[in-house]
């Protein structure tokens, strides 16, 4: 039985990076049965152009940069590709390469995740590692047709001692945050001590996560996550799992509240964006779950 990342314990381990966002250098690392390398291009793991894909898409492909390259451990074929996105920085094309790369990685068998989120490359290995023991949490409890045995919790529903003392799930992502912000409250540092949070998952796109906090009356650090998921499982539910890092992605901007005002985003935007989801309900993998969220 792999035991769960018990949220007291866990540590974030921070990636080195360079000015553009990416990992200043390259590095390995095992993680729940995967061997993990850190900074390659496409073109170290794909050698031969699979059938269907144009030159064109093929060239364009190979020069995309991975922050992650999972393999199976004890020499086994690589798996998967991680890429960590600031959606800042993206290029004009970005969209473009985005849809080739998927559509090569695709055609080879290789899997594809994408993080994007300004706030989260600095804890990037630590999602990895928290995937890599959810794929083997999983892999560990599942029957031989591949299924979760009934009754056993998920690895993201797994109860154990949080921060604060009290009972609840030692998986989520966002528990640290949660406690942060409380802390934040009785500092008088925030005018509410609950991070709120609502997700989504669009038909053929991602999984989407919000999450937000009142810092000042009316004004509130914001963050949005997007996971993109092609041929390779994180092995906990996306919609919650892009929630969870939404809730993270608001933690990592209150770790310096006391020396460094945060973008604050007002209540009003926040009530549009909203809007904009709903109204988009017909491009929805799932019914929207939160009508009942209201920023008036």
């Amino acid at each position: 039985m792999v035991k769960s990342a018990d949220a007291t314990q866990t540590r974030p381990v921070p990636v080195t990076r360079r000015p553009d966002g990416s990992p200043a250098g390259p590095d390995t690392f095992e993680r729940g049965g995967h061997l993990v390398h850190v900074d390659r291009r496409l073109s170290t793991v794909l050698h031969r152009r699979p059938a269907g894909i144009t030159g064109n898409q093929w060239s364009s492909a190979l020069r995309t940069r991975l922050d992650y390259v999972v393999h199976e451990a004890g020499g086994g074929p690589a798996l998967a590709g991680i890429r960590f996105e600031d959606p800042g920085r993206r290029e004009a094309d970005a969209s473009r390469t985005d849809r080739m790369t998927g559509t090569v990685c695709a055609a080879a068998g290789f899997g594809l995740v994408r993080f994007e989120s300004a706030a989260l490359p600095p804890v990037a290995r630590r999602i990895v590692e928290y995937v890599l023991d959810a794929r083997a949490f999983q892999r560990a409890t599942a029957d031989p047709a591949g299924d979760p045995p009934d009754g056993l919790p998920g690895f993201r529903d797994i109860l154990g001692r949080l921060p604060d003392g009290r009972t609840g799930h030692v998986n989520d992502l966002g528990a640290l945050a949660r406690a942060a912000a409380v802390e934040a409250y009785a500092g008088r540092q925030l005018t509410d001590p609950i991070i709120r949070d609502l997700h989504v998952r669009w038909t053929d796109g991602p999984a989407e996560g919000w999450a937000w906090v009142e810092v000042r009356a009316g004004l509130s650090v914001f963050e949005r996550v997007r996971v993109w998921q092609h041929g390779f499982s994180c092995g906990v539910d996306p919609g919650r799992f892009a929630a969870d890092l939404a809730v993270m992605a608001v933690g990592e901007r209150l770790k310096n509240l006391s020396t460094v005002e945060p973008e604050l985003v007002a209540r009003s935007a926040l009530a549009r964006e909203l809007d904009g989801l709903r109204s988009r309900h017909a491009d929805l993998a799932e019914p929207f779950a939160f009508a009942h969220v209201t920023f008036d």
